[in-house]
């Protein structure tokens, strides 16, 4: 078994994979670099067995997405839907040669666009919090939440990660906060790793609609349950079908993500929180997740338990969400999984079975 990975040569993700790779006794992987995927290389051959890696944290691969002149300043959160649309061109590029790819260019291109997995999850029955239809701008969002009767939503951009451009919106009587990562300039908007809180509503006015054009995606502000002094939710790894690693994150606000200061909670503690029936339901939901992506090796979910913890529902689901650092399952990190998932055949096995049984019973979500 030969493995070709298009990354960014030098990050950490291709740096553990590759690890991963030849702690197993398989030969190293050749780098296809996604610089020169987008610059026209060939493709991998038909035959090559292909993972295709984040394009993120490169300036010049962002930049060459987005097809634009000059490179982003740091953080800056610009032409989101040209880099997604790059994305798109330089994924149909890698799988012009007929590679067989272990996370498809259709399941990539879904799980990439918020508005479209949140449909393809609603249709299989998956519980996600429901959706304001789209929106335009500033206007239309407060007009929507108000046919809507909710008071509390997340807006998120349609094609951004990692919280960035996410803004936890409540309104009241007189008064309106959004909690965001988000810094707002007079000329630009940038993603930062402090967390800050806006009550002016004309400047939230301001952040939502230079979001807008890129495309936003409006969900429902749900509760969330605790432990302790913080709110919960948990990045489960799904692994050829099967749950297999499972991180805990705590924060005291609505953004839970680790990268931001938050912490890593008590996996036991929280599935003692959630019972041993709570905790199976919820693994069975990201089972019934991952169907929905037969192309994938392995998709990364952000599952999250309800206030009272007797319900669950999925907040996103990441097509390069296996970045788990020091997270270990039957003694494998999140690279090791993934690669043991091939050379024992369980990922073939898997996804042949999903393929021959496509309709799943579906389930009233009650969210």
């Amino acid at each position: 078994m030969r493995l070709t990975v298009v990354g960014n040569p030098a990050n950490r993700r291709v740096e553990m994979f590759t690890r991963a790779v030849l702690a197993a006794g398989l030969p190293r992987p050749e780098v296809l670099p996604w610089a020169d995927v987008l610059a026209g290389a060939a493709p991998p051959p038909a035959g090559a067995l292909v993972r295709v890696d984040s394009p993120g944290e490169d300036p010049q691969v962002d930049r060459m997405l987005r097809r634009a002149a000059t490179t982003a300043r740091p953080g800056e959160l610009v032409g989101l839907a040209d880099a997604y649309a790059g994305l798109v061109d330089g994924l149909a590029r890698v799988a012009a040669g007929g590679a067989d790819l272990l996370n498809g260019a259709e399941d990539v291109a879904v799980l990439c666009d918020k508005r479209r997995c949140h449909a393809v999850l609603t249709a299989a029955g998956v519980p996600v919090p429901q959706a304001l239809p789209l929106v335009g701008g500033y206007a239309q969002l407060r007009a929507a939440m108000a046919a809507a009767g909710w008071a509390r939503v997340f807006v998120k951009p349609a094609h951004g990660s990692s919280a960035a451009g996410v803004i936890a919106l409540a309104v009241g009587p007189g008064r309106v906060q959004a909690v965001t990562t988000i810094e707002h300039t007079p000329d630009a908007l940038f993603n930062s790793l402090r967390v800050r809180r806006y009550t002016d509503e004309p400047e939230i006015a301001a952040i939502v609609d230079r979001l807008a054009p890129d495309g936003l995606h409006v969900e429902r502000w749900l509760p969330k349950a605790g432990l302790g002094d913080r709110v919960v939710d948990v990045r489960v790894l799904v692994v050829a079908g099967r749950p297999t690693h499972a991180v805990v994150r705590a924060a005291r606000g609505p953004m839970t993500n680790l990268h931001l200061g938050n912490a890593r909670g008590d996996l036991a503690e929280l599935r003692a929180a959630a019972g041993p029936r709570g905790w199976s339901a919820a693994m069975e939901t990201c089972e019934r997740v991952a169907a929905c992506f037969p192309g994938s090796l392995h998709v990364g979910i952000d599952l999250m338990f309800l206030a009272g913890w007797r319900r669950h529902a999925v907040a996103e689901v990441n097509a390069f969400g296996d970045l788990l650092p020091g997270v270990l399952a039957d003694g494998r990190d999140s690279y090791a999984e993934q690669v043991h998932a091939l050379t024992s055949g369980r990922w073939r096995r898997w996804r042949a079975a999903v393929e021959a049984d496509p309709v799943r019973e579906v389930l009233p979500c009650g969210v």
